[in-house]
């Protein structure tokens, strides 16, 4: 069973002295036996087996004695009752069983999602090169842990690039579109020269995966991306925008630019309904600066007046309210505090699923060790 927190496993214990006191104040034709039927019911999610049969010995024994007190401990009064209370604590054994049954295997489901998840998205290596690196992938849905939402990235002969994107739709069809982005980034990142024909690479491979997968997929699967290059000695970063949120650079000081590329392009994997150029804008990547990319899961947030979440509007503040209490602001810090900020504009849940990559430049470069 999963442990329930302390003060829930003394509801047990209330309903019994709680049936003692109302036996107490009412006539002694009154029982509470209906009550006491409650306690081992309310114990079986909240305690070990041993502790529903404990809850149930003491329910019976408390009846008795009440009853007794009341002189009403006859075959309608007192056994039949002692028998009830003895059939449901058999009862309450028979559902905490089941449901430990069930917590086992959601736990069991869990892992393997999780082990899962590892295996499509693997987590970023915490530093490439000369960059710090951090992810987070935030679920909309507890129990699925894989989405359409991925992040790559590596070091390449042409500098360190990464991938950020959402694939249309959900489910197993989104997960094997993810598989196929990733795989056809990582071996394009390696042999394209320039980002146009990374792009392009990654153009065809989602168009074979189109073809393979047939049906609605072929004319209606496409992937929201951002591809983006550091340049070897990190001075600039160069970005193709392919209809996906523009990301966000914060300066050394807490200050956001959002990247907004220079002319509007289709997603990924729309080829078939035509060409489009998309154009490979370069921006400056100063030392102490840290690009945030995210999904729509993020910059599509909405609180209950339907505003969307402003990610380069809350992320100076965040940083300056992290650096005002001493915190850390290093990039994994940083996207911690967008995720709670985010589910905080959204008031809980998130609205879908999110996936976010930080990359950091530091001021100085690293004394050797």
């Amino acid at each position: 069973m999963v442990r329930q927190p302390s003060r829930a496993q003394w509801i047990p214990g209330f309903v019994i002295v709680l049936a003692v006191v109302i036996d107490l104040v009412t006539p002694a034709d009154v029982t509470s036996a209906p009550l006491l039927t409650v306690a081992p019911v309310a114990a079986a999610p909240l305690l070990r087996p041993r502790g529903v049969v404990a809850v149930g010995l003491i329910s019976m024994a408390v009846h008795a004695v009440l009853a007794h007190v009341d002189g009403t401990f006859g075959w309608r009064a007192g056994v039949a009752n002692q028998l009830t209370l003895a059939a449901v604590t058999v009862l309450a054994v028979v559902i905490n069983r089941t449901l430990a049954r069930r917590d086992a295997s959601t736990r069991r489901a869990r892992q393997v999602a999780a082990v899962a998840q590892r295996a499509v998205l693997p987590p970023p290596p915490a530093r490439i090169g000369p960059l710090t690196v951090a992810a987070r992938y935030v679920p909309a849905e507890d129990e699925a842990m894989i989405g359409g939402d991925l992040y790559v990235a590596q070091a390449t002969p042409w500098g360190t690039r990464v991938m950020v994107g959402d694939v249309r739709g959900k489910g197993l069809g989104a997960v094997s579109a993810v598989c196929s982005d990733i795989g056809a980034f990582r071996y394009a990142a390696d042999e394209s020269e320039n980002l146009p024909a990374l792009v392009d690479a990654l153009e065809r491979a989602l168009s074979r995966e189109g073809d393979r997968r047939g049906g609605l997929e072929d004319v209606e699967g496409f992937t929201t991306a951002l591809v983006a290059e550091f340049a070897p000695d990190l001075s600039t970063v160069r970005i193709v925008n392919r209809g996906h949120p523009p990301p966000v650079l914060l300066d050394d000081r807490g200050r956001a630019t959002l990247l907004v590329p220079s002319a509007e392009a289709p997603p990924l994997g729309m080829g078939g309904l035509g060409a489009w150029p998309a154009p490979v804008d370069t921006f400056d990547f100063p030392p102490g600066a840290t690009l945030i990319c995210y999904t729509d899961g993020v910059s599509e947030s909405r609180d209950t007046a339907g505003v969307f979440y402003d990610a380069a509007e809350r992320l100076p503040l965040l940083l300056r309210r992290r650096r005002a209490l001493g915190d850390s602001t290093s990039p994994s810090q940083i996207l911690d505090a967008l995720v709670h900020d985010v589910r905080r504009h959204t008031g809980g849940r998130p609205q879908d699923d999110q996936a976010m990559l930080a990359l950091h430049r530091e001021t100085a470069p690293r004394p050797p060790s």
